[in-house]
């Protein structure tokens, strides 16, 4: 009992010592002033702290944009990935014009635009002149009121600085079953929707998981139990971070463009900051949702070391 006592209280102020120098950033000098030993036994309890486990220095590999952007490339399988330092989503806008330029739209080719905060800052720090080019909304409209909801308002705004031109789904995203129908016999629906069959571009929002998502969006909509597991969304089509599409109520009922459609289109540039869309970013990719990704330096190395520990 006695010797289980002194283990203890040994590791105890093993604890005490490691959290005081590495995370309060104390000198050693400081601590044994504070607890009343020798500078020598802080150092030997410093490295016992180590030699225990308690203690793990980890030196990790640095990336530069470029070669981090290849790498997670060819781990994720996508054409391209484009890696920048500010941690802001209006910085990816100047990724995201060089892809567009080089996808050398010309007019009468489709762009569609997704929502959310990302594609709108990227939308309002600007995008490559495209004239004439057909600028179309991934889904019908939003019943939330916040701006970057607004499907058809990025449409618009897409097409007004890029010398596009825009065509608006006037209906709801995710109407009641037996008023789909009613909505896609419009004429106007229908030309804007049959757009989505020869997509040339795409520029999406990667969501976040679908708890966090709810939250940050404040849970206006209904809660959905089919995607409890979800790892995030693209346009509103949630899967796991394997990229299994899951199968809920808004799958084959949403006025949204199709996965399938997502998936026969030749580039679709996902959208993401934040170390929290890490696994929602795996499973866009997964999924085969998205073609090429422009994300920040740290949630791209937050992304590359869940890859290499999950391998």
């Amino acid at each position: 009992m006695g010797g289980g006592t002194v283990i203890g209280e040994s590791r105890v102020m093993l604890h005490t010592v490691a959290k005081m120098h590495y995370i309060g950033e104390m000198s050693q000098v400081q601590i044994a002033r504070q607890l009343g030993l020798s500078t020598a036994t802080i150092s030997r309890l410093l490295h016992r702290a180590r030699a225990e486990g308690i203690v793990r220095i980890e030196v990790r590999d640095i990336y530069a944009p470029d070669e981090l952007g290849l790498e997670l490339a060819r781990k994720l399988g996508l054409a391209r990935v484009e890696v920048v330092d500010a941690p802001v989503s209006g910085a990816l806008a100047v990724p995201l014009s060089r892809m567009l330029s080089a996808a050398n739209l010309r007019a009468g080719q489709v762009l569609m635009i997704g929502w959310g905060r990302t594609v709108s800052a990227v939308i309002e720090a600007g995008l490559p002149p495209m004239p004439e080019v057909l600028v179309v909304p991934s889904t019908g409209g939003m019943q939330q009121h916040a701006q970057h909801f607004q499907s058809n308002e990025f449409a618009r705004r897409a097409a007004e600085v890029t010398g596009g031109v825009p065509h608006f789904i006037h209906a709801p995203y995710l109407p009641d079953p037996e008023a789909r129908d009613f909505f896609l016999a419009d004429s106007s629906v229908q030309d804007s929707v049959g757009l989505w069959n020869r997509i040339d571009a795409a520029v999406v929002g990667i969501g976040q998981p679908y708890g966090l998502e709810r939250s940050v969006s404040g849970g206006a909509a209904p809660v959905e139990p089919e995607l409890a597991n979800a790892a995030g969304d693209v346009v509103r089509h949630y899967f796991t971070r394997d990229g299994h599409v899951l199968d809920w109520r808004g799958e084959g009922q949403m006025i949204a463009v199709a996965a399938q459609q997502l998936r026969a289109t030749p580039l679709v540039i996902g959208l993401a900051v934040g170390e929290a869309k890490v696994t929602s970013i795996l499973g866009a990719a997964r999924a085969r949702l998205i073609t090429a990704l422009i994300t920040d330096t740290r949630t791209a190395e937050a992304l590359l070391d869940t890859i290499v520990q999950g391998a």
